[in-house]
């Protein structure tokens, strides 16, 4: 508590809040300041550092002790200025609060903003939430046990921004949970205001199991030859759609050879992250659609009409999306604002073009992805996911 905490009451305050984690989730914290809103005076301070947990838990976790602070400094309008798109599209009424573990913060928060005789919500970019956004880098430091040092100067952060404060700008904080996604898109739209860190999607080229069209899992295959041809024409149309900055591929034989293509092309090297391999389809790896149809009919039938249902010995939808959209939150905090090429599969690739378009799970059964073809996602650390290509594939025509 400071020492304005114990003696000052005013009328109408301002509260900033902010939260980060380093990781996502990772070693997470929060900042909040209450400020006068006639002179701009620090009226109290709140950082804490709370374990591990994600952007969104801390960011909420700091608009509740900025406004559990104004509350006790008997302030009765309080006007909330934060660059968390998701807590105040939601505190407005104007997003839908999708994720279980948001729920209980999102009432916590309403309750308290009950006690005001007004409350208004506002975003503001980041530069214009410095202070607590370095109190919360702060709270993140010490969560991580890396106490802040006092920045001399502008600094290259942990997530490759560049930043003021010697801490990690948490980036692309509301792009990569659903609970980002607006209850109505047209509605809720808005124009990004930030650098997107994009993702080039390339599914790798075919193998023997693609041409005899079988359930092609964990079967480490290498491309055939026309394969091999198709990671060539893919690598020689991402190199048409501008700067690459990394190249990231699923563990398996057939993407690392498709990225091989791609990244040679760019001078570039290979970073593998486990996260995006092909869903482990079980006993139905190597079997056709009719001969899965013959042998499984019943578990066919549940698994087509349910997520939450895994081929004999295999793993489900529901797993194979909750590992992706952890993947896919690691690229983008080591990439941050930079463009990804990630060789993918058919799974994966449809799950992270399904999550951008805030899709029912039933979509995965109506995409068409082909081998070898492109898509291209921007994700805003402001809010919006624009799917900008889906299934290009004209380059493999022709000579």
């Amino acid at each position: 508590m400071t020492s304005a905490d114990a003696s000052t009451f005013v009328e109408r305050v301002i509260v900033e809040a902010d939260g980060g984690s380093r990781g996502n989730p990772g070693p997470a914290g929060y900042g909040a300041v209450v400020l006068d809103a006639d002179t701009g005076a620090v009226l109290a301070e709140r950082k804490e550092s709370i374990g591990l947990d994600t952007n969104n838990v801390a960011e909420y976790r700091g608009l509740i002790a900025g406004l559990t602070a104004a509350r006790d400094l008997g302030a009765s309008a309080v006007r909330v200025r934060m660059d968390s798109k998701l807590v105040v599209e939601q505190m407005s009424g104007r997003w839908q609060v999708k994720h279980p573990a948001m729920r209980p913060l999102f009432r916590q928060a309403s309750q308290l903003a009950t006690e005001f005789a007004s409350i208004t919500f506002e975003w503001i970019p980041r530069a214009q939430n410095s202070h607590a956004d370095r109190l919360a880098n702060q709270a993140m430091d010490a969560a991580a046990g890396h106490p802040l040092k006092p920045a001399t100067g502008p600094v290259q952060t942990a997530l490759g921004e560049p930043g003021t404060d010697g801490g990690s700008v948490p980036i692309g904080r509301d792009a990569i949970d659903e609970d980002a996604q607006p209850a109505n898109n047209n509605s809720a739209w808005v124009t990004p205001d930030s650098t997107p860190t994009r993702f080039v999607l390339v599914r790798h080229g075919v193998t023997e199991y693609s041409v005899a069209k079988k359930f092609a899992g964990r079967s480490d295959l290498p491309l055939t030859n026309q394969g091999l041809d198709q990671a060539r024409r893919a690598a020689r149309r991402v190199a048409e759609l501008g700067p690459v900055d990394a190249v990231v591929s699923s563990p398996l034989l057939r993407t690392r050879q498709t990225a091989g293509q791609i990244a040679e092309r760019l001078g570039l090297d290979i970073a593998i992250e486990d996260g995006m391999v092909e869903t482990d389809f079980g006993n139905w790896d190597g079997c056709s659609f009719a001969e899965v149809r013959q042998k499984w009919p019943s578990q066919l039938d549940s698994w087509l009409a349910d997520p939450a249902v895994a081929p004999p010995a295999g793993e489900s939808f529901e797993d194979v999306t909750r590992r992706v959209r952890r993947a896919r939150d690691r690229i983008l905090g080591q990439h941050a604002g930079k463009t990804v090429v990630v060789v993918s599969h058919v799974s994966p690739i449809k799950i992270l073009v399904r999550l951008a378009l805030d899709a029912p799970p039933s979509a995965l059964h109506r995409m068409l992805l082909s081998p070898a073809s492109i898509c291209q996602i921007d994700y805003y650390r402001d809010g919006p996911v624009s799917l900008t290509s889906f299934n290009d594939s004209a380059h493999l025509t022709g000579a």
